[in-house]
């Protein structure tokens, strides 16, 4: 599980990547990335890379309301979430990968695990004084 702290600070991290690999791929590799067909599939990688990290500041910041070691697990959740599916995918673009594409959904599963033990988290835990 990851503390508030860790959790603002691996958001913080993968914003910052996000915006990078981001930008990378729309200018520096955007022939590239049409010229192999992956165009798309890299867009989806960045749009939930972005997402997701906005996830873990939202979860980061809640730690600080609600005492709940679910929300650190969410975190965690998320952060490994990320790796897998946006990681996978700009690995299947960048280095034609295609046989890492099957770890992709591992990633999809790890990320409704991310949202569904924040909603758990928001649904048991009560507020701390």
């Amino acid at each position: 599980m990851l503390s508030q702290k860790q959790t603002l600070l691996v958001a913080a991290a993968l914003g910052i990547l996000a915006v990078s690999l981001g930008a990378f791929g729309a200018h520096a590799l955007k022939n590239l990335l049409i010229a192999s067909g992956r165009l798309e599939t890299y867009e989806l990688a960045a749009h939930y890379h972005f997402y997701h990290t906005f996830a873990l500041i939202a979860v980061g910041l809640l730690m600080d309301k609600y005492s709940s070691s679910r929300l650190g697990l969410s975190a965690l959740l998320f952060l490994i979430g990320i790796i897998l599916f946006s990681g996978s995918l700009y690995a299947l673009c960048l280095l034609n990968l295609s046989k890492i594409a099957i770890i992709t959904p591992f990633g999809g599963v790890f990320l409704i695990a991310g949202w569904t033990t924040l909603f758990i988290s928001a649904f048991r835990e009560s507020k701390t004084p």
